[in-house]
């Protein structure tokens, strides 16, 4: 049971209730993460802002969920790791690339976005050696940091609020 109560869209506030509505057209249903966010007016605009905005990385769909995947995995946000294998399956993954990824073996993204989270950011110069010797120049390098980042936002909340996971179960 869900610690921080939802909002549900009837009782949103002005500035909440555009905000909740587009979710709800562009995903087809308004996911707990969004009406538990409403709570805090600016900690939605924010993260849905930043979504908008990191969803212009140079990184395919596909490499973005696995940073998100490993992301979650390492935070231990169930929610998320739920949302993001139906959004990674919907993407072309298939359910043991998404294992994979949550193990940070995917690929060079998944592994890079593990140690990043794993280490608050601390990366030691073998990794990133590794990372630019996969092909992730100093740009992709930078954008996969937002990624976590912004993922991390949505995992720390969902963990302390326990949100209802709305989304089919995680594999």
């Amino acid at each position: 049971m869900s610690r921080i109560h939802a909002t549900h869209l009837e009782h949103a506030t002005d500035a909440t209730r555009p905000i909740l509505e587009g979710v709800k057209r562009k995903i087809g249903f308004l996911p707990n993460l969004f009406t538990t966010l409403a709570k805090a007016p600016v900690a939605l605009e924010t993260y849905v802002q930043a979504s908008t905005i990191l969803g212009k990385t140079s990184l395919s769909t596909k490499e973005k969920e696995a940073v998100y995947l490993a992301t979650s995995q390492v935070n231990g946000c169930d929610y998320c790791l739920a949302a993001h294998s139906l959004f990674a399956s919907k993407a072309g993954l298939s359910a043991q690339d998404i294992g994979a990824a949550r193990q940070g073996e995917l690929n060079a993204y998944a592994a890079l976005a593990q140690q990043l989270t794993q280490n608050r950011g601390h990366l030691s110069d073998e990794q990133i050696a590794a990372a630019r010797a996969a092909g992730i120049d100093d740009s992709k390098l930078i954008e996969v940091i937002a990624l976590v980042a912004v993922q991390t936002l949505t995992n720390y909340l969902n963990n302390a609020a326990l949100t209802d996971i709305d989304f089919p179960p995680a594999a």
